[in-house]
């Protein structure tokens, strides 16, 4: 089947535009000296209010086009099947988050690139700001799986044939550029965790694991990165490039 002009100008967006976007947004974050807990909170509500409107939009073209919310991924053919995927994959994305974290503080000298102004400048740091970034870390597991696991993965696999992985290798290469701004190895961490979501969205044919372990992963680094990292963070980390061997949790 051929290319419906509304998903190729979607894909368009997500595969340049928001790439371009959270790059220079992030640019501009990176480049004060320090946020503020205002600056914090701006960025987590703009990007929900961005990111809700956005799945919003694909769901409603994706109706047009009769494309049902079950080929989507919100779907549950198996119960069994997805609770046992949702804690497996969920509880393995906790023990890496934690892993990656405490090898990092115990090599400080090789906590270098985009992660420590990460931490530094964007993670919350007081109660209010963890309740705001609670509610974001709610918007983006569900609303990115539904747009790269679900639209994306979807419209692939329809256009080349389910017998062909396309969605699961492209939803994977669109999810991993959406995180430019997280740097080189950011990126290639980020493209690993994506082809197994989409592996997983595959054979489940449910976004609800995925969904549940992105949003697992998210707000174990929120919640611990500051915490383990708070000790040895420091001020000359360089945000373009990260030193061999330093491993990045996903965000």
């Amino acid at each position: 089947m051929g290319m419906h002009w509304d998903f190729a100008l979607l894909l368009v967006f997500l595969g340049v535009a928001i790439p371009w976007l959270g790059k220079r947004r992030m640019r501009q974050f990176m480049q004060v000296a320090r946020t503020t807990k205002m600056d914090r909170l701006v960025l987590y509500a703009s990007t929900m209010v961005f990111q809700w409107p956005a799945a919003g939009v694909i769901l409603w073209r994706t109706r047009i086009h009769g494309i049902s919310p079950a080929r989507l991924g919100f779907a549950v053919a198996n119960v069994r099947l997805i609770v046992a995927t949702s804690v497996v994959l969920s509880a393995l994305t906790l023990v890496n988050q934690v892993f990656s974290l405490r090898r990092m503080l115990a090599r400080p000298l090789e906590i270098k690139g985009v992660l420590p102004l990460l931490v530094k400048k964007l993670l919350p740091q007081d109660d209010m700001e963890r309740l705001a970034f609670c509610g974001l870390v709610v918007t983006v597991a569900i609303c990115e799986e539904f747009i790269y696991r679900g639209f994306v993965q979807r419209v692939f696999d329809d256009w080349l044939g389910d017998a062909v992985p396309a969605g699961i290798l492209v939803s994977a290469v669109f999810f991993a550029f959406a995180h430019l701004y997280q740097g080189r190895r950011g990126v290639l961490a980020t493209f690993g965790v994506g082809l197994l979501f989409s592996l997983i969205r595959g054979w489940t044919g449910s976004l609800i694991p995925t969904m549940g372990a992105h949003f697992v992963a998210d707000l174990a680094v929120g919640f611990l990165a500051p915490h383990y990292l708070r000790s040895v963070l420091v001020d000359a980390a360089n945000p373009e490039g990260d030193a061999p061997g330093t491993q990045h949790p996903v965000v």
